[in-house]
């Protein structure tokens, strides 16, 4: 069974960092492009970036390039997003998607 499961995400101040991970049970990560998502309260769901199979291309919304980083560790199946100088506008549940599979998603929360 296919299976993601995002974590890492929490309550950080603005100009704080968080790196979400995204675990992948039942199949093998290698193989596929991952992205993340967001989706914050009232809004749509947003592609915030993504890597590819090989991880030799990367792309980023304008919001987050320069801030995020996403990355792949094919020997642990994981994807992870370094994310730094967070603002409220991050603010969203995060979930990773690849292999038409979601995660239920990470909370991200930028307050002082």
């Amino acid at each position: 069974q296919l299976r993601l499961v995002e974590s890492g995400g929490g309550l950080v101040q603005p100009g704080g960092s968080l790196r979400l991970s995204c675990a992948a049970s039942g199949f093998t990560l290698e193989d596929f492009a991952v992205g993340w998502f967001r989706q914050a309260p009232g809004k749509e769901r947003e592609g915030v970036s993504c890597i590819s199979a090989t991880g030799v291309r990367r792309n980023y919304a304008d919001s987050v390039k320069g801030r995020f980083t996403i990355s792949r560790d094919d020997a642990k199946n994981t994807v992870s997003l370094q994310m730094n100088n967070l603002n409220p506008d991050d603010t969203a549940v995060y979930y990773c998607h690849t292999a038409n599979s979601w995660g239920q998603g990470t909370q991200v929360t930028v307050s002082s």
